[in-house]
Parts: C-alpha cells; sequence; structure tokens
C-alpha cells in the first residue's frame, strides 16, 4: 500500500445461500481528501458481522453493487476539516470495508473514542461496541434481567454471546446456559468464560439439550437471549419459567436460507405462560453508550473480563474473516486489523 492508495472490498455479486468469496472484490481506490466538514480515517480495527448477510441480498437499505460495503470501524484521523476533530483522534464510525474513509463527527454515528486507559482497542468493536450495547440493551432494558434469575444464551461463543454472559454474570445472574456449534466452543464456555452449562447444538434436538442444562439448576430459566432463532427459541419457550421474557437478537440460522421459517410449533406457550418476546435492535440503544462504558470499562481494566475476540490479520482477509464468521470460525467478535 502506497500513500496515495486506498483499498476497498466491493460486493459484485447476489448470493444465493451462504456467500462466497466470488461474491466479492477487492478495489484499489484513491486515497480521498477531506472537503470542509470531514476527517479522513485510516482505519485499523473492521468489524464483520451476521447482519451484513441480509444486507447483501440489497433492495431498501441493503448493499449496492459495484461500492465499498458498509460496516463498523474504528480508525485514526490522519488529516482534518472537521473542527470536531483533530489529527490523530480515535473514532469510531460505519464507513468499514475500507482502508481510509470521509466522516464527519455525528454523522452516521461517527464519534470519538474516550481512549480509556488500559482499554485495548479491540474492546470499541467488541463488548464496549454495538455487540457489547446489543447485549447490554437486551438484558437490561428488553428482558430487564434481575438478580438471581437464570439465563439461557444462543450462539453463546459469538461477539453477541460472549457479551452477554459477561454482563449477565456482573449483574448478578444465578446460572448461565449457553448453546454453540462445537464441543471446543462448549469447552471454552464453560471452561473459559464461565458458563455454568452449555452443549453443541449438534448433538441432539436443542430442547431436550437445554431442558437437561436447566434441570440441573432447579429446572427451568428466567431470561432467553435469542441469536439464533428457529429450534433454539422454540426450546427456550418451553423451558422459560412464568412471566420468562425473550430478548431477540437475530436469528443466524436463518440468514443463508429460508428468510420466512415456520413460527415455533409451541408459539402458544408466550400466552399460557404470560411470556414476553421482544426485539432488539442496537440502532434504538445508542444513548446507553456511556452508560455502558461506564458499567464495564473498570471490568475491563481489572482483568475480570476480556474482549472475547478473532483477529484476522491484513485488509486482505476482511472477506475470509466474514465468511469464516458465518460459518462459525470464530470465538467472540471476530475483526480484521487493517495493515499498512
Amino acid at each position: 500500500m502506497t500513500t496515495q492508495t486506498g483499498y476497498a472490498v466491493h460486493q459484485i455479486a447476489r448470493p444465493t445461500g451462504f456467500p462466497t468469496a466470488d461474491d466479492f472484490a477487492y478495489v484499489r481506490t484513491p486515497i480521498p481528501t477531506p472537503a470542509p466538514g470531514t476527517a479522513l480515517v485510516h482505519n485499523l480495527l473492521l468489524s464483520v458481522d451476521p447482519y451484513h448477510r441480509g444486507l447483501m441480498d440489497g433492495g431498501e437499505g441493503g448493499f449496492e453493487l459495484g461500492t465499498p460495503l458498509e460496516g463498523r470501524a474504528v480508525g485514526r484521523v490522519v488529516a482534518s476539516r472537521d473542527p470536531g476533530l483533530a489529527e490523530g483522534d480515535l473514532v469510531f464510525h460505519r464507513r468499514g470495508w475500507r482502508t481510509h474513509a470521509l466522516v464527519t463527527l455525528g454523522v452516521d454515528g461517527t464519534r470519538r473514542l474516550r481512549n480509556h486507559d488500559g482499554v485495548p482497542l479491540e474492546a470499541y468493536l467488541s463488548i464496549l461496541g454495538g455487540t457489547g450495547l446489543t447485549a447490554y440493551a437486551a438484558l437490561t432494558r428488553t428482558a430487564a434481567l434481575r438478580e438471581g434469575e437464570d439465563l439461557f444464551v444462543s450462539a453463546a461463543a459469538g461477539g453477541v454471546g460472549t457479551a452477554t454472559g459477561h454482563i449477565a454474570r456482573l449483574l448478578g445472574a444465578r446460572r448461565i446456559i449457553g448453546s454453540a456449534g462445537s464441543a471446543a466452543k462448549v469447552a471454552h464456555l464453560t471452561g473459559e468464560l464461565g458458563f455454568d452449562a452449555a452443549f453443541d447444538y449438534h448433538d441432539g434436538p436443542v430442547g431436550e439439550q437445554l431442558a437437561q442444562a436447566a434441570a440441573a439448576g432447579g429446572g427451568g430459566i428466567d431470561v432467553y437471549v435469542d441469536n439464533v432463532g428457529g429450534d433454539h427459541l422454540e426450546g427456550a419457550i418451553d423451558v422459560l419459567r412464568e412471566f420468562g421474557r425473550i430478548a431477540w437478537v437475530g436469528a443466524i440460522s436463518m440468514y443463508n436460507g429460508d428468510r420466512s421459517p415456520a413460527a415455533p410449533r409451541n408459539l402458544f406457550e408466550v400466552v399460557h405462560k404470560s411470556l414476553r418476546l421482544e426485539g432488539v435492535l442496537v440502532r434504538h440503544h445508542t444513548n446507553l453508550q456511556d452508560e455502558l462504558e461506564e458499567f464495564l470499562v473498570p471490568h475491563l481494566r481489572s482483568g475480570r473480563i476480556g474482549t472475547d475476540t478473532t483477529v484476522a490479520q491484513g485488509f486482505d482477509h476482511t472477506v475470509e474473516a466474514f465468511l469464516g464468521m458465518l460459518h462459525g470460525d470464530n470465538l467472540g467478535k471476530m475483526l480484521v486489523r487493517v495493515e499498512g
């Protein structure tokens, strides 16, 4: 990479099912010059997220073909004509999937990072970023987890899942159960992240495995943070206690196939048990960012919690990291470290 040339990832085809590398292209681009009111950022870390898969299908709000993709990123200001940003500032913004970007403070979520001492940069795209904010909103606002309650989280070894486990423990959850997609991930949840129980959803019906895990703690759960949908949601409805709450964050089981799956066969149990099911969109909770940081930064500094990231090295591994994330290759949040 030269000082005059940047690179971006373009989507060049609409995928059917799982995307492949052929759906993308790395494109050389001139590094832009900031106009009045903008700043040039050299990206340092990029986030690749499950929601990007839905945007790849196009339509309203989706990715356009032949243009740089958008995504969360952290970068350093290298030139500025924005009076609110100075050279050297670290910023969070949403013009990722490229090495350089023009941003404006306060536009499209662009903000100067508080740069807490002792907190690694990866935290701002994981537990202090959108994944952590999603988990925090799901637990404290949508599900209103109370001290002493029991929690189940699906895709528990992913970005939102690991953040949910950490935050729930700090909020005083009694037992935390997780599902994951491999024996290694299950061992990571119970051995490294402090989950009380975990299971591999490949090992048998999710509902049966969840019921068995819950029975070991006296039976039942109070809160379910759903990142999967499908059989996980059905199993959780069966095991939830009366007045239980479901914070539905995502449905990764449906991202690469049918987008209109059948409803859980036990959906009427929502009425019978007086359950509450509510969707969680992080963009409705950006007002919680400072609260999230005040809550978590002391624990990051002390080492009680970690960033839980898998980091691909080099911008030219962005597509590989995205595809790997969709196939479950990551532990925690999948990030790309831009070099050059």
